[in-house]
């Protein structure tokens, strides 16, 4: 590629200008800096008409990658992706490309390059003429060229500004390389065109990291803002929450807060385990986390890419083995001069993968030239994540945040526990002024609750309930006795972890029948301490063993009869008994006798009434299954005779059918036989005479000889549907085969539509009603093929009825209101060997009120006189008692009704007598699983 002034006329000025014009347009247009580089290698090498131009951007390491490409006609191979070593050019040039921001055109032909640069080398002043350096090339670059099949190349350097104006140098960002297979010559004018998109693309670039820049510090003002938010409203500060959100941001594998003063630990994600401690250890606890923190007293961020390099740690890099975590950032939580805690995000290890432009030898780099540039995939396992000045400084933030809350917080709960202290206080001292009053109170409270109901059980448990917290006690009971030498313990109320005492029994060592007679004469016994009172080894061993420590017994005495006992035990620790206590607990059971004893009266009178309830139930319940019975049994015949009424009809027309169809052939190939002589008479005998002349006009002898096979291609028409209806009729009622077998449901499904196919066709302002298949690969179910087609017609039927009445309510069809639609789908259950059929239509559904009566026997919405309301309720017992499965309606006002029926692929032997219960637990487990 050499250079040459010679203009090639006004249009290639034209070009240029146009092109400049569409590139500035581009940049000012996109701020996706990916888009406006590939606008950009399409349009130079369009301008250039060379065979391929790219961009290659220059690494931190010196190497490069070529980000954008454009190729004529796959001349030259692709490189677009490929990583080149920074080896590959020579560090003389990149110091040029920066310095002089020097072009470079090379020919490979001739072996010379030309060099042209902007600026002096020497004290970087713009030069006023851009003259041409010519000289040889390195043999190496030749053959580094030749390798890649490039005849002549042109470089333009792109450099990168800092959009802020802190530095005046610019840095190498990339080139703009165009290279052709073949020798071109590079004019002036073109050298000026890239070298003008060359720097509209640094600009560009400038452009880009301002909106990176301003984008990256919109995203952390956010993430601090969301991460203040969550620390300072107290007092309900979501440390966890604000954990997680700082641990996302950082884009952490896990994240630890740990609180110095009071222990606390905040987790997320994934955490290093101590492998020689105890499960609860805390790593911020162990003495060599805590001396490495101590190393450092100033407080700063540690930021640790790779955590197995730093010595310090090397004892607790083992706890990090199990994980994928390898970079750490420890942030101190200081308030002021006061350490609060610290707040540790992991980052995990990555693997890379780089595609490389053939693999170079670093040993021998630059002796001699790359041979072969054949993609080469180098992978690196485990790499350490490199924390960046962003991070330092949004943790820098956060740390603010997170010290200023925790600080918060702490202060807010001493502040708290003093308040708690002074309100225990006043409570202590009104206690006490308070108690009487509340105790008198309380005991016209209980009363009125014990006798608002006349039920024992609840009486007794509203006793206990009420009194437990008047007493403050640990466990309330009462003790019946069941005669002279039997008693237990029927209801009880317990606060906290004690044991139940509920159906404790005593013996007549511990209850002997001397205590009868003292409770019946009024006695009260309270117990304060069972270690220091005088009580039997048997009552003190029996008290131990319910965790009592003090107790107060008082009698439940109905006339001379002493029904029970009512005692509170405490069981924390002895108690002293006050007297108001037990005057409080001896008038409850007074109070509790007297309920008592009218709940019993209550009780047996309920009892007789309950008895006479159940006799009238019993006898109503078998008038209605009677009732039931009779109606299912005429249901049944009427559907057994008209089933064999069809299959009779259905025989009866078949053998006459079949006689029409079976000649239909015959007669159609006669008369195509008579045609064909009667036009070999024509054309034998073409002047007949004039009778037979006469005669063919007046029975219109061509149109008979047009019409003729149409009339008998129809007439085979029709007989093939009479045939189908006749077939249709004969499966639907399946009396010519066995009642138990295994069928295609399929096929009764479409013959039921077709026998209902009258009522779905269009007809005076009804539309038709649309049926949408979307039938499985269903195998052969085993069931009852005739009860299962009287399912399918109740159901389709009761369908067509609700889209008729709704018709008919509204015969003039909007354009938003949508068709009358029936779908009906089917398929297997991927979890159980059941078989799923959905009936669905688009009406207008039903409440829950008729939904729940569906299946009721005799339950119909329909008019006096149009329905029985026994076909659902005879579909349900055929699907569920019958065939051992599930039927359930699915419908809600205006979202139309669907009829869920899940039924065995093989009848169960031992499966039909399950209860609704059963099934519904089945249906549960199939729709968990599906």
């Amino acid at each position: 590629m050499t250079f040459t002034d010679k203009p090639d006329g006004w249009q290639q000025s034209l070009d240029q200008e146009t092109l400049l014009h569409r590139m500035i347009k581009q940049i000012r247009r996109s701020l996706d800096l990916q888009e406006i580089l590939t606008t950009t290698v399409t349009e130079v090498r369009s301008f250039l008409r060379t065979d391929r131009v790219k961009i290659y951007r220059f690494d931190k390491d010196g190497s490069g990658e070529v980000i954008a490409e454009s190729i004529h006609q796959q001349r030259l191979p692709s490189l677009l992706g490929l990583h080149f070593p920074a080896n590959d050019i020579p560090q003389s040039a990149i110091e040029m490309f920066l310095l002089a921001r020097q072009r470079s055109i090379v020919d490979v032909a001739t072996g010379i390059i030309g060099l042209s640069p902007l600026k002096s080398a020497k004290n970087g002043k713009t030069l006023l003429t851009q003259n041409i350096n010519y000289r040889q090339v390195d043999p190496c670059h030749i053959q580094y060229l030749q390798a890649m099949g490039v005849e002549s190349s042109l470089v333009v350097p792109i450099l990168e500004y800092d959009p802020k104006g802190e530095s005046k140098h610019p840095k190498l960002w990339g080139l703009l390389v165009s290279h052709h297979s073949q020798t071109r010559t590079v004019l002036k004018r073109e050298l000026k065109v890239v070298q003008q998109i060359a720097d509209q693309v640094a600009i560009a670039i400038s452009q880009s990291n301002l909106l990176s820049e301003a984008r990256n510090k919109q995203q952390r003002e956010a993430i601090i803002n969301q991460v203040a938010t969550l620390l300072h409203q107290l007092p309900t500060i979501q440390v966890q929450k604000a954990l997680e959100t700082t641990t996302t941001s950082f884009h952490g594998i896990g994240g630890r807060l740990y609180i110095e003063k009071t222990g606390e630990l905040y987790t997320c994600g994934k955490q290093p385990q101590l492998p020689y401690e105890s499960a609860n250890s805390v790593i911020e606890q162990h003495p060599v986390w805590q001396n490495w923190m101590a190393e450092d007293k100033t407080g700063q961020i540690r930021a640790i890419s790779d955590l197995y390099k730093e010595t310090n740690l090397r004892v607790l890099a083992l706890s990090f083995q199990s994980t994928r975590i390898r970079g750490l950032m420890v942030i101190p939580l200081q308030y002021r001069e006061n350490f609060l805690g610290v707040l540790t995000i992991f980052r995990p290890e990555f693997d890379s993968e780089i595609l490389w432009a053939g693999r170079a030898d670093q040993n021998k780099h630059q002796e001699l030239p790359r041979l072969s540039f054949e993609v080469w995939k180098e992978e690196k396992k485990g790499q350490a994540p490199a924390w960046e000045m962003e991070d330092i400084s949004l943790a820098q933030a956060l740390c603010h945040n997170f010290s200023m809350a925790i600080h918060q917080q702490q202060t807010h709960q001493e502040l708290q526990m003093l308040n708690a202290n002074l309100e225990i206080r006043v409570q202590e001292q009104t206690a006490e002024i308070e108690k009487t009053l509340l105790l008198t109170k309380a005991l016209k409270q209980v009363t009125d609750q014990i006798r608002r109901t006349l039920d024992l059980n609840t009486i007794l448990q509203t006793i206990v309930r009420e009194v437990r917290p008047l007493l403050n006690s640990d466990r309330v009971i009462i003790y019946q006795l069941m005669s002279e030498f039997d008693g237990e313990v029927i209801v009880e109320e317990v606060n906290g972890n004690w044991q139940s005492v509920l159906g404790l029994k005593l013996s007549s060592e511990c209850f002997p029948q001397e205590y009868i007679q003292l409770y019946l004469e009024g006695r009260v016994r309270a117990i304060n301490n069972i270690y220091t009172d005088t009580l039997s080894n048997c009552h003190r061993e029996l008290l131990v063993s319910m965790q009592v420590q003090a107790n107060l017994i008082v009698p439940i005495k109905m006339g001379k009869q002493l029904w029970g006992l009512l005692v509170a035990h405490h069981c924390e620790s002895p108690r002293i008994w006050q007297d108001a206590e037990i005057d409080l607990l001896q008038q409850l059971a007074d109070q509790a006798a007297i309920a008592i004893q009218q709940a019993q009266l209550y009780e047996q009178s309920c009892i007789a009434e309950a008895k006479a309830t159940a006799k009238a139930a019993q006898l109503e319940h078998t008038l209605h299954q009677l009732q039931e019975t009779q109606s299912k049994l005429v249901q049944t015949e009427k559907m057994s005779g008209l089933g064999q009424l069809v299959a009779g009809i259905a025989h009866e027309i078949n053998n006459p059918v079949n006689f029409i169809y079976g000649n239909l052939c015959h007669a159609s190939n006669y008369s195509e036989d008579l045609l064909k002589l009667l036009q070999l008479y024509q054309s034998h005998y073409p002047q007949p005479n004039s009778e037979i002349r006469s005669t063919m006009e007046a029975i219109d002898f061509n149109f008979l000889v047009q019409d003729l096979p149409k009339i008998m291609s129809s007439m085979r028409v029709g007989s093939e549907r009479i045939r189908s209806i006749v077939l249709s009729l004969r499966n639907f009622s399946r009396l010519d085969e066995a009642e138990n077998k295994r069928v295609d449901l399929h096929e009764g499904i479409d013959n039921t539509l077709l026998i209902l196919q009258h009522r779905l066709k269009p007809h005076g302002y009804f539309p038709g009603i649309e049926i949408i298949k979307d039938y499985g690969d269903l195998p052969k179910v085993e069931c009852y093929a005739g009860q299962m087609n009287q399912v399918f017609m109740n159901i389709i039927n009761n369908a067509i009825d609700v889209l008729t009445d709704e018709i008919e309510q509204k015969p003039q069809l909007t354009d938003t209101q949508p068709l009358p639609t029936i779908r009906i789908s089917t398929r297997v259950s991927t979890q159980n060997p059941y078989l799923l059929i959905s009936i669905a239509d688009n009406g207008p559904g039903m409440s829950k009120d008729i939904k729940k009566r569906i299946f009721d026997p005799f339950f119909t919405t329909k008019p006096v006189g149009k329905g029985t309301g026994l076909g659902l309720a005879i579909s349900y017992q055929i699907v569920v008692e019958k065939h051992g499965g599930l039927m359930e309606c699915i419908s809600e006002p205006g979202k139309g009704t669907e009829f869920w029926i899940e039924i065995p692929l093989k009848l169960p032997g031992g499966n039909w007598g399950l209860g609704i219960e059963d099934w519904e637990e089945k249906r549960a487990e199939t729709f968990a699983n599906d």
